[in-house]
């Protein structure tokens, strides 16, 4: 059986120091990595446009533009977001490893380097990126409409049906380019320290688009759920006749419009066991026992009201 020979993890090194430059391409190339070298930060950009690095090693401190500006260019490139980045510099203030990781750094080592440090940093964040790379095309395949931003409130990237449902609102170049209204960005603040923000937040240009705080998904990475309120084009009869709450109105509408469980799912933001739980208040409210049922009073209650 022939097997094939194990992909070689390709290593960006940016470094104005040769003496560094040589250390670290004899220590990689030993480990079984691929390096790529750049003595400044014009340099590294004109390398990542022809080929995506799988971690990067970046000194801090250089002429011309820093290892801090370097990493901020860089990190606005999308295929570059979830690549890690770990600083190298003589400089070990508190001020410095702020600024490092403010720009998008995953860790920080001083000089003089020690390779069997940085070698297991190194396998301790390219690991840590697979586990990301992997729940993230999960999450794509999932049909969730997920996505991140960081601190600043900037996308870092989206789940095809958010990214879609954020074009339809916001405009195919809104969407790319999304950064949080100020409102959003404080709510957001709140939301991860935990200070009595709300469950959910609308942007103010587009209430019908309502976000949700997952959760923290890296060190500068926010999870959010996308959702679209359609309660706006919700017949009132559903909550006064009915007696329905709001999203199970909303539930119902789309399930007599003939959408599945799993369709209602994606376009009210939820999971589909949260839609079958709707789905059973709704049978119990209407005193029936299928969507067939549920389906032809929903259409009958809008008939007779329209």
């Amino acid at each position: 059986m022939i097997t094939e020979p194990k992909k070689r993890d390709v290593a960006l090194v940016i470094d104005d120091s040769p003496e560094t430059l040589r250390l670290l391409t004899d220590a990689l190339d030993t480990a079984g990595m691929t390096v790529m070298v750049a003595l400044d930060g014009a340099a590294a950009m004109r390398i990542v446009d022809q080929i995506t690095p799988d971690i990067i090693l970046l000194d801090a401190i250089m002429p011309g533009m820093d290892g801090f500006e370097t990493c901020r260019r860089l990190k606005r490139d999308g295929a570059l977001s979830n690549v890690p980045v770990i600083f190298m510099t003589g400089l070990a203030e508190t001020e410095h490893i702020v600024r490092g990781l403010e720009a998008g750094g995953v860790d920080y080592v001083t000089k003089p380097i020690v390779i069997e440090e940085m070698l297991a940093r190194i396998r301790v964040h390219l690991a840590n990126a697979r586990l990301t790379q992997s729940a993230r095309a999960a999450l794509d395949v999932s049909g969730r409409y997920l996505l991140a931003v960081n601190r600043q409130g900037k996308l870092m990237w989206a789940t095809p049906q958010a990214q879609k449902l954020l074009s339809d609102s916001l405009g195919p170049a809104g969407a790319e380019e999304l950064v949080l209204p100020e409102p959003l960005q404080q709510w957001l603040d709140a939301a991860q320290k935990k200070t009595g923000a709300k469950a959910t937040v609308a942007f103010p240009d587009h209430p019908e688009l309502q976000l949700y705080y997952m959760g923290k998904a890296g060190p500068n990475e926010f999870l959010l759920r996308l959702a679209k309120d359609t309660s706006a084009n919700l017949p009132a009869e559903f909550t006064t006749e009915l007696g329905l709450t709001t999203r199970e109105g909303e539930v119902l509408s789309w399930l007599s419009k003939g959408k599945t469980n799993r369709d209602i799912a994606q376009i009210l933001g939820l999971s589909p066991r949260t839609v079958d739980k709707h789905l059973e208040q709704i049978y119990a409210k209407l005193g029936v026992e299928n969507r067939t049922a549920a389906a032809a009073i929903a259409t009958s209650t809008t008939r007779r009201n329209s």
